[in-house]
């Protein structure tokens, strides 16, 4: 199946294109959600840096989305998806450092899950419809400088904790008409597995997802929904390497610096 990458060439340029089996792009022009163009040049995997696979104005991260996680928390499932989200500025690509604020150095905690891509503006969608503003899918790794969430009791700083540069991580790739049901979320921390779960367990699937949150604000092409975690998060250590993959989409592989 081919899947969408953006990408920097050798000469700083950077573009986007389909990227075949062989790990091949083919290069296209204009705009990847309305009028990609193929121009018929053929780049190779090994001559470009893969960069995130969109450029969110936002990333909408759901908490407690999943029933396993909901029952080991004591949580009960929400009946509106719960959700935070992550500035723009927060994006990166697989392969990119996952940076430790300055003014930090407590707990920084992964978070693997099936990232939602955006392919049309949308605004107040039916369910029955919503399939239809979804591009494809992508991997994400939601990363949360965890101590600052309650450092201020009166208040829990979601945005702060979740929002600093590269805590966004997204990619390799997004595939269209990926089918999730039958897919799993595999984490590997350092090369050992620590999380394995299915993305059937979750509360609101992809089309709900889409449906209620185009309700509570609009969301636009290039916009990616974080679907929310499961069992198994963890914290990194400084010069750790986490491995989001998520088979039928690629893996996402970045170190915390």
């Amino acid at each position: 199946m081919k899947s969408w990458v953006r990408y920097r060439s050798r000469d700083d340029r950077i573009g986007f294109g389909l990227q075949d089996e062989l790990g091949q792009i083919h290069v296209h022009d204009g705009d990847m959600f309305y009028t990609p163009i193929p121009t018929g040049v053929l780049l190779k995997a090994d001559d470009v840096t893969l960069l995130s696979p969109c450029q969110p104005s936002k990333i909408v991260a759901l908490w407690n989305n999943f029933h396993a996680l909901a029952a080991k928390l004591g949580k009960t499932v929400p009946s509106h998806p719960l959700f935070l989200i992550k500035p723009a500025t927060s994006v990166c690509g697989t392969g990119a450092s996952i940076k430790r604020p300055k003014s930090y150095d407590g707990k920084i905690v992964y978070e693997g899950e099936l990232g939602i891509v955006i392919g049309k503006r949308c605004s107040d969608v039916d369910p029955g419809d919503a399939s239809r503003h979804i591009f494809g899918y992508t991997c994400v790794n939601d990363i949360t400088a965890a101590e600052l969430l309650n450092e201020d009791l009166n208040f829990a700083q979601w945005t702060r904790a979740k929002g600093f540069d590269s805590f966004g991580v997204l990619g390799p790739c997004i595939v269209p008409g990926f089918d999730w049901r039958a897919a799993s979320v595999v984490t590997m921390l350092d090369g050992v597995e620590r999380q394995n779960y299915p993305l059937s367990d979750m509360v609101f699937g992809p089309e709900q997802l889409v449906s209620h949150i185009s309700r509570d604000m609009t969301l636009l092409p290039g916009d990616v929904i974080a679907c929310g975690t499961s069992l198994g998060v963890g914290s990194i250590k400084n010069g750790s390497s986490v491995r989001v993959a998520i088979e039928g989409i690629g893996a996402l592989t970045n170190s915390l610096t």
